[in-house]
Parts: C-alpha cells; structure tokens; sequence
C-alpha cells in the first residue's frame, strides 16, 4: 500500500503512542502541550502500518508547512530544528482546536531534542503506580485524578525521588519492581516555560496503615481501583496520565503473553 499524504484522511484510530511495540515507544520522546502529544521520532522507526493511523502526512521537503495541515492526527516528514522550534512556538501560542497530535519525524533525532529542551528550563520529577491485591492507588486534586509524583531534590535520584513523594502525598510505603515510561509536559510558571520530565514507576505496597492525602497539596482524597475503574475515572484526567496507565498495561500484556 503506498502512503497517503495531505489532502488526504485516514479513519481516525489510535494515537501514535498507542500503537507502537513497547520496545520501540520507550526510544521517543513524547511532550504534552495541554494534553496534546508531540512526538519525536526518527525516521527509519517508523513502519508502513504505523503511518496509515495518521490524518495528514507533510513532506516538509516538498511542501511548506500550512495551517490547513494541523488538524486530527499528524505526521510531518524531514523535520529539522527551525520546523521543530516554528511548531513548539505555535503549540505555546496558538494551537488549533482540530489539532490532536504530531509526530515529528527526523534523520537526526538528538538535535531535534536539543532543540527543543533549549526553548524551556527542565524540571526533573518522578512519580508511580502502586499495585495493591491487583488495584493501583490513584488521587483525586484539584478537580482531576491523577498518580503521586513530585520534582527531585538537589541530588536526588528519580527512584528515591518516587518512593519519598508518593509517600509524602499518600502516607503509603511502597517498594520499587520496575520502570514505566518517562513522560514530558510542558507549563509556565512566573514567565518561564518549564518542560518536566516525569520518571514513572511501577510499585508494590508495602504499609498503607497511615494513607491519607496530603492536604498541603490539594489531594483531596486516595482510592485504590481496579485497572478498569481506573480506566473509567481517567477520562477525567491529563492525556499524559492516560498514558503513563496505557504503557503499564501494555507493559502487563507483554509479561502475560511471555
């Protein structure tokens, strides 16, 4: 089958990051811009399947980048960095409302990164899923679930760093078994555009005799769920939550099928 490019639509299915072989997700680099996911992948990771899931393809060697691209899910081809600073610059700007995701496929996928980290100040955070008798503790702030997380200290590593937040955030103790994923989003704060990079873990409980939300951060209450409660609940969440919970589950699907 050959590729469609603009001008053309798919139906629409599943995002990108949704798609994808847990092996080959773990080598992007995905940033949430108000739930909507950025992309960056080289070029040659790319397979014939995984470019039928997009609305437009924009062969930036062939055509100028234009606003009637930017809608439902798209994939721009040959991207160099003044495209990748051109598209962050309008995602913090202006995004368009039909816009639901970009990927943004280059030849040289660290400058790209580079690129991009130099347009904000990186925070570093980590956070997890705690498992207990199959349910994960999930926290109910400022109107929207979400999973215990929190920036590193000077020095610290990401996995202390888990370990000591979701226990500052929910009294619970926990033990690490493995990594999730690494999430990226992006905010301001005080006039600085601030990217997070999030390190997600996978946890098992160990005493959650002293669970209690931690009231100085707005938590107002903990629950442990099922996967699908949790599921359900997410809706009313952040896309890159909903995500972290995608990549456990495939990461679970994997084991089950080993």
């Amino acid at each position: 089958m050959r590729h469609k490019f603009i001008n053309n639509t798919y139906p629409l299915k599943q995002s990108l990051y949704l798609i994808l072989p847990i092996d080959i997700l773990t080598n992007y680099m995905i940033i949430f811009f108000d739930d909507r996911p950025v992309t960056v992948v080289r070029t040659n990771e790319l397979s014939q399947s995984d470019t039928a899931h997009f609305d437009h393809i924009v062969d930036l060697r062939l055509t100028k980048l234009r606003t009637i691209h930017l809608s439902g899910h798209v994939l721009l081809l040959n991207v160099n960095t003044s495209t990748a600073e051109y598209v962050i610059g309008m995602l913090q700007s202006q995004p368009p409302e039909e816009l639901l995701s970009i990927t943004l496929a280059t030849r040289d996928k660290s400058a790209i990164v580079d690129k991009i980290k130099g347009m904000f100040k990186v925070i570093k955070a980590a956070g997890g899923v705690v498992t207990k008798n199959h349910k994960w503790l999930l926290m109910y702030r400022r109107k929207k679930w979400d999973l215990p997380k929190g920036k590193l200290d000077k020095g610290e590593r990401s996995k202390t760093a888990a370990l000591r937040e979701i226990e500052e955030e929910t009294g619970v103790k926990a033990v690490l078994r493995e990594k999730i994923c690494t999430t990226w989003h992006t905010y301001t704060f005080n006039n600085s555009r601030i990217l997070k990079r999030t390190k997600w873990y996978l946890l098992d409980c160990v005493d959650d005799s002293r669970m209690a939300p931690q009231a100085e951060e707005e938590i107002e209450k903990l629950e442990w769920l099922d996967p699908r409660q949790a599921q359900a609940i997410l809706v009313n969440s952040f896309s890159s939550i909903r995500y972290v919970v995608e990549c456990l589950q495939n990461m679970q699907n994997l084991t089950e099928r080993l």
